[in-house]
């Protein structure tokens, strides 16, 4: 699953990169306003933190054009702008939440899952689908046998992102780019294969479908 963290202090930003990273989580970067416009419009992500101090501009106006502009993604807003009436300009704009600093890393991560949870309708750390539970908490997962299996960070990574979409068709393409951030090399598609083939092996060959010149699917029944 892949996340686009704005923000322009340099620690910060690869402290807490880090820390997504552990959990599972691709991370992008952009420290200003037109660098995260660009992200935007060419990247496809599942969730926002965005600072609103940037240098070159307003996090708050750009939070606003990407509401006006159809963006539907959770947004957590990411300030040391502490006022009750900066909280409540921040979810007017469009914030889904808002957390400021100094904050823990504890917090921060449990606000993002339950951003993350609303939109897959699930109800705690376990995605569960087709009889597969997946326990985000530990990237463990289990299967139609009441087997738990321990993922690899790349296996979880695919499973989580299919398991939140599924019933969709996901190219090879589309699930590199949830599994790479843009400053890692490239991959080649049949990493995918590789990593299919792997979670069937442990799930069953019926648990993610082929659909032969189009990619991959988590069915949704």
């Amino acid at each position: 699953m892949r996340l686009l963290l704005v923000e322009d202090d340099d620690l910060l930003a690869d402290s807490l990169s880090e820390v997504l990273e552990d959990e599972g989580y691709r991370v992008d970067l952009a420290a200003l306003v037109r660098e995260a416009e660009a992200l935007m419009a060419s990247e496809e992500y599942s969730l926002v933190i965005l600072d609103l101090g940037l240098p070159d501009g307003s996090g708050l106006d750009l939070l606003g054009r990407w509401r006006r502009a159809g963006h539907a993604l959770p947004i957590l807003a990411l300030t040391a702008r502490d006022s009750w009436e900066d909280k409540v300009a921040g979810l007017h704009r469009g914030a889904d939440d808002y957390l400021t600093k100094p904050y823990h890393e504890a917090e921060l991560l449990a606000r993002l899952h339950a951003l993350l949870r609303r939109g897959s309708n699930a109800v705690d750390n376990i995605l569960r689908l087709n009889g597969i539970a997946l326990d985000e908490a530990t990237q463990r997962v289990c299967g139609i046998d009441g087997t738990w299996h321990t993922l690899t960070a790349t296996e979880f990574c695919l499973l989580r992102y299919l398991m939140r979409h599924p019933g969709r068709v996901h190219s090879k393409a589309r699930l590199l780019d949830q599994l790479y951030t843009l400053e890692q090399d490239a991959a080649a598609p049949n990493l995918v294969e590789v990593y299919v083939g792997r979670l069937r092996r442990l799930l069953g060959k019926d648990v993610i479908q082929t659909r032969r010149g189009q990619g991959y699917v988590f069915p949704s029944l």
